[in-house]
């Protein structure tokens, strides 16, 4: 068993290369930008909406209410004419990326250390550096990929959307376990 404490640099320097990583996927390179598509008559859409003052949140249409009322006539019909969607809607006004950049941080913090976790109480200090690689590049893959693919496969997300994210996380998680190989203690 490696002492934790002795994986809190791993831990840190692993996150600040996977933000700085997905800054330069996501800001640099560019194909995410094909994960959003334009609605048809967007300003049409956009002013239809704005009066229904909806607040910030994750809304279906149609919502069921329960498993009965989504087995009634009415509800199939409405579903039947469509559209159907599942949206999130953000508050008005410019978005603030500085919250987002702060959580994303810490998020890879947490996988990082969850990483650190299951290494520290399965590899002894002093492991070769493949075996360190391979158990942190999976636990770290599953921190940043698997979970997206449900995205996909309950709410219709495009997969290529889930994919080219899964593909950033397999980065990430590469990386991650670069940097705990290369750190490991002897």
């Amino acid at each position: 068993m490696t002492v934790l404490l002795s994986l809190w640099l791993p831990v840190l320097l692993s996150a600040v290369l996977v933000f700085v990583a997905s800054s330069i996927l996501h800001m640099a390179l560019g194909y995410h930008a094909a994960d959003w598509k334009k609605l048809p008559e967007e300003d049409a859409v956009q002013e239809a909406l704005r009066k229904f003052r909806m607040p910030p949140g994750d809304y279906a249409l149609p919502c069921p209410t329960s498993a009965a009322h989504q087995q009634s006539d009415e509800f199939k019909t409405k579903q039947e004419k469509g559209p159907v969607l599942v949206m999130t809607t953000w508050p008005a006004g410019p978005q603030k990326i500085a919250g987002s950049l702060v959580i994303w941080f810490v998020y890879a913090i947490v996988v990082g250390k969850v990483c650190a976790l299951v290494a520290g109480t399965t590899i002894p200090p002093g492991a070769g550096g493949h075996l360190v690689f391979h158990t942190v590049a999976l636990v770290a893959f599953a921190g940043y990929s698997l979970a997206l693919a449900q995205h996909s496969i309950w709410y219709h997300r495009s997969w290529r959307t889930t994919l080219v994210s899964m593909a950033d996380g397999l980065i990430y998680a590469l990386l991650t376990a670069g940097i705990f190989a290369w750190l490991w203690p002897g």
